[in-house]
């Protein structure tokens, strides 16, 4: 066993350097760690000597640090040493739980930090140190109990008698030694030479002490200092008065006990008494020592709180606890945490427990041993609040499944994706084919325009695949700008059922089209309205069973015009009408293929509408009960002149010119179709496949319009129209940008550059026409 009050912190790790955290701070501490390089090694040390502190340091293996904090704990004279684990890796994914289990107090992640490392020895360190100093001034003070009995009991102390009357102190060997007395005097002295030897401090006490023990006959008992060589000694006198037979002053008889040893012992153990209290009220953790109480069967129902440390309210927020019960603080405190500390007290083991104390609105990581013998039913609690920490947890853990969700959402879109995209291409491809192969002076003309028609649906079903995602894309950055005019809802709902009757009609659905009794003027963009009520339209028809019936009514309530699109078709779980309007999510279990759709549709109805200020919502009885989606618009305020047709009147067509025009673009494919598209217009087309090559042929075909793709290698669409706005030669000659991008910016970007118009690819024939009319 070490020396007492010599502390010694064991280090046990398998790996071959000490860590230079670990021995820096020892350093500063003053301490040496002693290192042991394996577990048998170090529990052979535990088995010859008293620790005040074991670190079980990571070598790369967690299970294998568990089992020597395990072995370690089971090591009887180590089972109540502090035990840290240190040098663990900070990932969450580590199982700090296992180390806590195991008899762990604390756990240190890697990198160590110095200031929590020196703040642990420091403590632990100075707990064994206090403790040892503490048992040591026990027991001084019970050796010297022992001896000062042994004293009494032998009669070898220093023994007196005062003869009052005569004013003599006659006292033993003893006696004379401890005050100083000649040995002249040692017979017979003044009470006076006595108390020279009395300390200056002490002497007005003991006469006082004296003389009111003479005058009511009381006994005599008095604690004080007297000089001796090289200091002053403590003693204890202690005397009865003897009355003389005719009520004379008579004598008194007594002792004197040398109490010096007792007296230090005493001091000693106060200072250690000191030193405990300020490390108690000191550290940050929160502190107790508590009282279990039990009912009348024996089980703990109860505690009573009997120390706190300043730190204890800040990690709890009981106020005023020492003295009160828990169950007057906290009545509905949950039972486990009195199961917790009932079985510490029944089996005298620590624990390390982590758990919610839902009465207090906290979690707390506690550590929780007996004190004192069992009868006495104490713990000693050490714990810290870590609700924000377990918060962070929850979120962290939640941020993962949410990161799941998402991944596996994006998994099954881009899945859809190439199912939806395949879908278009596949006739494209095949069509192809059939022209190529059906060609020449034989082809059957009715086929080959048939093969036509299905080709150009096909292109419109990927066109408008391609839009809805490039609308989405544009929402999300907050790119989209309404073109907003007064407009009869009329015209929008007859444009939104046009444009999706070819599905509806393909599925042989049946549709009943309400229309408004009146004049449903809303302030909003046509456009994106149609898209709206032919998004909910086509929603219907895919997910109603053939032959189906859907209903598109519009009425005002208020204020406001109410859209509804109904159908009698699959439904929606309720429990997951709000998930129906989550980009990529589709209603129907198991029906993302067979409806078709990227599962975007009702993500951008929802977001069109509240661009417009107005509402959308989806209600539906269950599976296969049908369902309803509700869009509500805010009415504009009532004209001073009446409001402007759904549309643009149609004007008068007449005969156009025919035009020279350039395409430059260094997709030989698309160049190359779009000037043949123009030949069938009956306009003179070339083709440049870069921007030098189109500024060579700029003086010779001298066109009147240049359709310019953007994104060319080399030398960009901006570069050619720059150079061509910079000759004086070609100001009349106008400049189409053709381009994938189509947002208000790249708008903007065109104009600034000089272009006179902006198309989106693929451009259709009628804006070909429209920009060349």
């Amino acid at each position: 066993m070490t020396a007492p009050g010599h502390a010694s912190v064991l280090f046990i790790c398998e790996r071959p350097l000490p860590d230079q955290v670990l021995e820096r701070v020892a350093s500063e501490l003053g301490e040496t760690i002693e290192h042991a390089r394996s577990p048998a090694e170090g529990l052979a040390r535990l088995a010859r000597q008293d620790f005040a502190l074991v670190l079980v340091g990571y070598a790369g293996d967690a299970a294998a640090q568990a089992a020597t904090v395990r072995q370690v704990r089971a090591t009887r004279r180590s089972a109540h040493t502090p035990l840290v684990a240190i040098g663990v890796p900070g990932d969450t994914a580590f199982p700090v739980e296992s180390l806590y289990e195991a008899g762990a107090v604390a756990v240190l992640t890697e990198p160590l930090s110095p200031v929590i490392l020196r703040a642990k020895l420091r403590f632990y360190i100075d707990a064994f140190v206090a403790t040892a100093e503490r048992r040591r001034a026990e027991a001084a003070l019970i050796d010297a109990r022992a001896r000062l009995e042994s004293i009494i009991a032998a009669a070898e102390l220093a023994i007196w008698t005062w003869d009052m009357e005569a004013d003599l102190v006659i006292g033993d060997t003893r006696m004379a030694e401890l005050f100083g007395v000649p040995e002249a005097l040692r017979e017979g002295a003044p009470a006076t030479r006595f108390f020279e030897a009395i300390h200056r401090d002490d002497l007005a006490r003991v006469e006082a002490l004296l003389a009111d023990a003479v005058a009511r006959g009381a006994p005599y008992d008095a604690t004080f200092r007297v000089r001796a060589e090289g200091g002053w000694r403590w003693v204890i006198a202690r005397g009865n008065v003897v009355r003389g037979p005719v009520g004379g002053a008579g004598r008194m008889r007594g002792v004197v006990i040398d109490a010096s040893r007792q007296f230090e012992a005493e001091q000693q153990l106060r200072l250690s008494e000191e030193r405990y209290r300020t490390l108690f009220d000191s550290i940050d953790e929160g502190v107790c020592v508590i009282e279990m109480l039990y009912d009348s069967a024996g089980q703990p129902c109860d505690y009573r709180f009997l120390e706190t440390n300043p730190a204890f309210e800040k990690h709890t927020g009981l106020v005023g606890a020492v003295g009160r019960t828990v169950r007057q603080l906290a009545p509905r405190l949950e039972r486990h945490w009195f199961d917790l500390y009932g079985r510490v007290v029944a089996t005298g083991e620590p624990v390390r427990y982590m758990n919610e104390a839902r009465e207090l609105g906290r979690w707390f990581d506690v550590y929780a041993g007996r004190i004192g013998p069992p009868e006495q039913h104490r713990v000693a609690v050490v714990f810290n609040d870590i609700t924000e920490r377990r918060k962070g947890e929850e979120a962290l853990r939640k941020m993962a499944a949410d990161l799941e969700e998402a991944n596996r959402i994006k998994t099954e879109f881009l899945a859809t994706l190439a199912h939806e995209l395949r879908n278009p291409l596949a006739p494209l491809r095949s069509g192809l084919q059939f022209i190529r192969s059906e060609g020449g002076p034989r082809a059957d003309p009715a086929a080959v325009a048939r093969i036509h028609e299905i080709m150009d649906r096909q292109l419109g079903q990927l066109v408008h695949l391609v839009d809805d995602l490039l609308d989405v894309a544009r929402i999300t950055r907050g790119q989209i700008a309404l073109k907003r005019e007064r407009i009869d809802l009329a015209g929008v709902l007859s444009a939104a059922v046009e444009t999706s009757m070819p599905l509806i009609e393909a599925a042989r659905h049946h549709i009943d089209l309400r229309m408004p009794h009146e004049a449903l003027v809303v302030d909003a963009d046509a456009t994106r309205l149609t898209q709206v009520v032919s998004n909910l339209l086509n929603n219907a028809a895919r997910y109603t069973p053939r032959g189906g019936s859907i209903v598109l009514a519009a009425e005002r309530d208020g204020v406001d015009a109410v859209i509804a699109v109904s159908d009698n078709g699959i439904g929606i779980d309720p429990a997951r009408l709000e998930d129906v309007f989550t980009m990529f999510t589709q209603i129907g279990e198991g029906r993302r293929h067979a409806a078709g759709g990227l599962g975007i549709g009702l993500s951008l109805v929802r977001s069109l509408v509240e661009l417009h200020g107005g509402s959308v919502h989806a209600a539906s009885a269950g599976t296969n009960a049908g369902s309803v989606f509700t869009v509500r618009l805010p009415l504009a305020a009532a004209p001073e002149e009446p409001p402007l047709a759904s549309g643009p009147a149609p004007g008068a067509a007449g005969e156009r010119p025919v035009r020279r025009v350039l395409v430059v673009d260094d997709n030989r494919d698309a160049a190359e179709t779009l000037a043949a598209v123009l030949g069938q217009l009956g306009h003179q087309a070339l083709v440049a496949n870069d921007g030098h090559q189109a500024l060579r042929m700029m003086a010779g075909f001298q066109p009147e319009v240049v359709f310019l793709d953007l994104g060319m290698p080399g030398m960009s669409g901006y570069d050619v129209a720059g150079a061509i706005r910079s000759e004086p030669a070609y100001a009349g000659v106008r400049l189409v940008a053709l381009t994938g991008w189509g947002g208000a910016a790249d708008r903007e970007r065109t104009a600034r550059a000089g272009f006179d118009h902006h198309l989106t690819k693929p451009a259709t024939t009628a804006a070909i026409e429209e920009v060349l009319a």
